[in-house]
């Protein structure tokens, strides 16, 4: 949101927020007159008050004619025009009040509404702590004057201002507001950082990979903005419930007052027909969703995001980085010359030198197994091969390319890989000790994600991938997928899902590669993780931690969200033809009305407000 958008919006608030006071001025004087029997001094400030309002909210109303579409507002301007003609001021006042005063209360309902989202605004770091790389001291710097490749200090508990590269020997840090991890994370030496998490007790230093504007949390911001400044297009579906509550409203209003004969009749029905609950109830409620999204780590660009989703018919899903980790991981040890255990050790030993992707899955797997490693007391990288290492009774081993080992044991039978897998082969001395193969896990909660959509009314979901045929199919099977659509170009993937039927469809990927599909599907979700892909012009909504679950809960929010928003419409409209009945037999005077409809309101408001738990029930981000 840039500042003259800003400005504008600070500014419409203000008028409807004079406009609210010289209503209640207004108001206020015209009970007194009308309490002390100054009949003209009552009219001649309905007049100006109504006329004023009646002005203002006619231009609004034109402007939204001329788009093409009909505003629930016709209704509250006839209703004051018609309290004038007959002469029921106060009535008019009310009426005025409400309709300027709804604004106010959407406003704060709105802001109570979007509580969550600000709080990432709030967040966002403004300083850093530059470290002088010729005298050394620390100077406080704004946070656009960072430059890529400088030190940063950053002291305890305080925010990353951005992304870089920790330089320190270790580093404890929280990333529970960018990722959803609730457990601090350790980081060594060379560990990549992301801007927004909270450092923990001890300082450290790291240099800068990004500038500011390019950094992870400015990335996450700039989609809480959009999503803040959105309006969603479930109130314009509200607007579309006008012509038939208006035409309804309406002809109560005529029939009452020819089967009467009084006219006062058609004023009286039209004040409690003022739609204020509609205008204020679905844009609250969506507010309320948006909110409910962001408790989960879920950040949504646009309101109507929320009701498409509620919709969604069709789900399309990437592999590597959405249902896998897209990372690295042991799966299988095939035995040579030495043992499981016996290779896995070697290649553990070996690879705690090594800086290769590798090289902590390798290590992970034999601290799962609780293995010994045995003593290195030499080793070296070879860049593009592997590692070299000599163990305490001189015996040298290799772990790497197949090319790499070959120089030392001459050459063996190399094991025939499926698609996605990489094999990590292990020499020690002149034998073939084995080969570590190694893929891409899936993550742990994705097959449960693809069943509960399905539950949620997602009839077909498929796997749209570019990966090889075999490896697609293992994954899709996994998960309960039965559609797989495999080695597909960026092209093809958005042919694929702008084919599939029932719509609307959903497509969730990495952010990255799949920026072209995620934008051509109905709704785009990108799977940000560690923050890689929080950037994506092209999706819908971001998730932010390393949930999948979040794809199946974020639908049910939008569910709920629009259950909710229908559910506060239409209680809105049948309280209003409820009460327009009763005026039409002459039992609710007009003031009573208009006291009545604010009610009305408050009741419409309240129902809307539900939205913001629509996320409670679905479990917490664990990482």
């Amino acid at each position: 949101m840039d500042g003259t958008t800003a400005s504008g919006g600070v500014s419409a608030f203000l008028r409807r927020r004079g406009l609210m006071l010289a209503v209640i001025a207004g108001l206020v004087a015209g009970i007194v007159f009308w309490l002390t029997d100054q009949t003209t001094a009552l009219a001649v400030t309905a007049y100006l008050v109504l006329g004023v309002v009646i002005l203002t909210t006619a231009v609004g109303m034109v402007r939204d004619l001329l788009a093409g579409r009909w505003g629930l507002d016709v209704l509250a301007v006839i209703a004051m025009i018609a309290t004038l003609a007959v002469g029921e001021y106060i009535a008019g006042l009310i009426i005025a009040l409400m309709l300027t005063g709804g604004e106010a209360l959407e406003d704060l309902a709105a802001r109570r509404a979007t509580r969550e989202l600000d709080r990432l605004l709030s967040r966002a770091p403004s300083f850093a702590g530059r470290v002088d790389p010729e005298s050394g001291e620390v100077e406080s710097i704004a946070l656009d004057e960072v430059a890529v490749g400088d030190t940063l200090l950053v002291r305890s508990s305080e925010i990353l201002p951005v992304d870089g590269v920790l330089l320190s020997e270790s580093a404890t840090i929280d990333e529970s507001s960018v990722t959803g991890e609730p457990i601090p994370t350790h980081f060594t030496e060379g560990d990549p950082l992301l801007s927004g998490t909270v450092n923990g007790t001890a300082s450290f230093r790291m240099r800068a990979t990004k500038a500011a504007a390019d950094s992870n949390y400015a990335s996450i911001v700039a989609l809480v903005r959009e999503a803040v400044d959105s309006r969603a297009p479930m109130v314009r579906l509200a607007d579309r419930y006008a012509v038939g509550f208006t035409a309804v409203a309406l002809l109560i209003a005529v029939l009452a007052w020819i089967l009467s004969g009084d006219p006062v009749r058609f004023a009286e029905v039209l004040v409690v027909a003022t739609p204020c609950p509609l205008l204020i109830a679905a844009p609250v409620a969506f507010m309320g969703g948006m909110s409910s999204a962001a408790k989960l780590n879920v950040i949504i660009k646009d309101g109507g995001v929320l009701e498409v989703l509620g919709r969604i018919r069709s789900a399309a899903f990437d592999k590597t980085g959405t249902l896998t980790e897209g990372r690295a991981d042991v799966v299988d040890i095939l035995p040579g010359a030495r043992s499981e255990d016996e290779v896995l050790a070697l290649a553990a030993a070996a690879e705690q030198y090594s800086v290769h992707v590798f090289a902590q899955p390798i290590l992970d797997a034999a601290h799962a197994r609780g293995l010994t490693l045995p003593e290195v007391t030499a080793a070296d990288e070879v860049a593009t091969n592997g590692v070299r290492a000599t163990l305490a009774d001189g015996t040298e081993v290799r772990v790497g390319k197949p090319s790499f080992i070959e120089e030392a044991v001459g050459p063996f039978d190399r094991p025939e890989l499926e698609g996605g897998a990489a094999a990590v082969h292990v020499s020690v001395g002149k034998e073939h000790a084995g080969v570590l193969l190694l893929s891409d896990p899936l993550r742990p909660k994705a097959g449960e994600t693809v069943r509960r959509l399905r539950e949620a009314g997602v009839e077909n979901v498929a796997l749209v991938t570019g990966d090889v045929r075999s490896t697609a199919e293992a994954v899709a099977a996994s998960v309960g997928i039965t559609t797989v659509h495999a080695e597909t170009t960026p092209q093809t993937k958005v042919e694929i899902v702008g084919g599939l039927q029932p719509r609307p469809v959903l497509m969730v990927g990495d952010g990255i590669n799949d920026a072209p599909v995620l934008a051509a599907a109905d709704v785009g979700i990108a799977m940000a993780g560690r923050g890689a892909t929080v950037a994506s012009e092209s999706a819908s909504a971001v998730i932010t931690s390393n949930d999948i679950r979040r794809v199946a809960d974020v639908a049910v929010v939008s569910r709920r969200t629009v259950s909710i928003a229908l559910q506060s419409i239409w209680v809105g409209i049948i309280i209003s033809v409820g009460l327009m009945l009763v005026a039409s037999f002459g039992y609710l005077p007009a003031v009573v009305g208009a006291l009545l409809q604010e009610v009305v309101d408050l009741v419409a408001i309240v129902f809307a407000l539900r939205a913001l738990g629509a996320h409670r029930g679905l479990a917490r981000a664990k990482g």
